[in-house]
């Protein structure tokens, strides 16, 4: 409970519920303008996961952080790694070896989608996914409501041989309709480190070789000796591992998820 009041006082988000499908969420909300859901990381809304979406709100859109596993506000600590990959293994709602269909929380987030889209307007909804739900922002695009699609370290499915680590956690079908949104101009954009095992290469070979132009992927170099001292073990762009500061490579691909937000929902 401490974590949860932490949430609304201590970073100012307002809390709400959302229900689908007989399954019912908390959802922290905060700023005012375009809509953008962001979907945590492992272990959950971390204080990290709160500050980036802060950011988000401060550049003029109303966020909205659903809570789908850990607890919201804890953070990060081997302790809450392995007890929230736990529950999310024992969960029907993720699955994390699936490469040729989603996991079937992603229904439900797509729901929240088009609700966040009634609430705000605008000319579409922004989608941020991360490590675990990274994959699950390609699978919203389904929805026509999703116009700004940010897949960062994409981790599922979890890369056990070569076709889990090419895999892109959808189906045929909704890759086929994730295809004709890129061809009509919704461009995907996805964020690496190169070294993170969490996301291999091949995840984004997958996406550049089905989607073409319409996937813009940016990797940035973690191996040994790189200009910018980031650890190969690196693995979180947007929260953990972010150096906000203008000329770092991190702080670079922040810019370009503004700018894509900018482009794709004013």
């Amino acid at each position: 409970m401490q974590y949860r009041l932490g949430m609304v006082r201590a970073y100012g988000f307002a809390e709400s519920w959302f229900s689908h499908d007989g399954k019912h969420r908390t959802v922290y909300t905060m700023g005012e303008g375009p809509g953008v859901v962001i979907m945590p990381e492992m272990p959950g809304i971390t204080p990290e996961v709160a500050r980036f979406a802060i950011r988000i709100a401060d550049e003029g859109y109303s966020v909205f952080v659903p809570q789908l596993f850990g607890v919201p506000g804890r953070s990060l600590s081997t302790r809450a790694l392995l007890s929230t990959f736990g529950q999310v293994c024992v969960s029907r709602e993720f699955d994390l070896l699936a490469s040729g269909r989603a996991s079937p929380i992603t229904d439900w987030l797509r729901a929240l989608c088009r609700d966040v889209h009634a609430k705000v307007g605008g000319k579409g909804v922004g989608a941020i996914g991360m490590c675990l739900t990274g994959n699950f922002a390609l699978a919203l695009m389904v929805d026509p409501v999703v116009m700004a699609p940010v897949l960062s370290q994409p981790s599922l499915p979890l890369g056990v041989g070569a076709r889990r680590k090419a895999g892109l956690h959808l189906s045929e079908g909704d890759l086929d309709t994730v295809r004709a949104r890129t061809r009509a101009g919704c461009t995907v954009l996805g964020l690496r480190f190169t070294h993170d095992p969490l996301c291999p290469p091949e995840r984004f070979a997958a996406l550049r070789s089905a989607l073409g132009e319409g996937f813009e992927g940016v990797e940035i170099y973690s191996g040994p000796g790189n200009a910018h001292g980031i650890k190969r073990t690196a693995h979180s762009v947007l929260t953990n591992d972010i150096v906000d500061r203008q000329g770092h490579p991190t702080r670079a691909a922040l810019d370009r998820v503004l700018a894509l937000l900018d482009e794709r929902l004013r």
